[in-house]
């Protein structure tokens, strides 16, 4: 396969991109009218773009709040060292880890985290985040207002 550039993205990629990430259900139709291709050749890149993987996958965006989620916060971890693939595989499965980085700097991994209360939220750091095998430390940053950049 080969390696993937931004160079590899010309400006017709970049486009369905940009309409993609405003509106992931969008029709191919409608895509392709607002790119001014034709419908078989916005087909044709679309699925270029999920077979090379820069489009990895659609998904819905939720509104936290309205969902019944009313609090969000940044947990970071400080891990043993080694201990970050088994970790990544225990920390997907937790329904209230919404992302996971692995990082470089005061910390090894920030999540971002969602509950219903600040109560659950307690439970998950004291209770689940701490208590995992490979887990040194953990610090929480509440999320006060939550703004969605794209």
């Amino acid at each position: 396969m080969t390696q993937l550039t931004t160079d590899s993205l010309d400006d017709v990629d970049r486009r369905i991109l940009a309409e993609l990430t405003q509106d992931g259900r969008i029709s191919i139709t409608a895509l392709a009218e607002k790119i001014h291709i034709s419908r078989a050749h916005a087909y044709h890149r679309v699925t270029q773009l999920t077979e090379r993987g820069v489009l990895t996958k659609f998904a819905a965006v939720i509104d936290p709040i309205k969902a019944g989620l009313k609090s969000s916060a940044y947990v970071t971890l400080k891990v043993k060292q080694h201990s970050w693939r088994e970790l990544r595989e225990s920390l997907k499965a937790i329904d209230e880890v919404h992302h996971i980085a692995l990082v470089g700097g005061d910390f090894d991994v920030i999540l971002l985290v969602r509950t219903v209360d600040n109560e659950h939220l307690r439970r998950l750091v004291f209770d689940r985040l701490q208590s995992m095998p490979g887990v040194l430390d953990t610090q929480t940053s509440l999320i006060f207002d939550d703004v969605d950049a794209r």
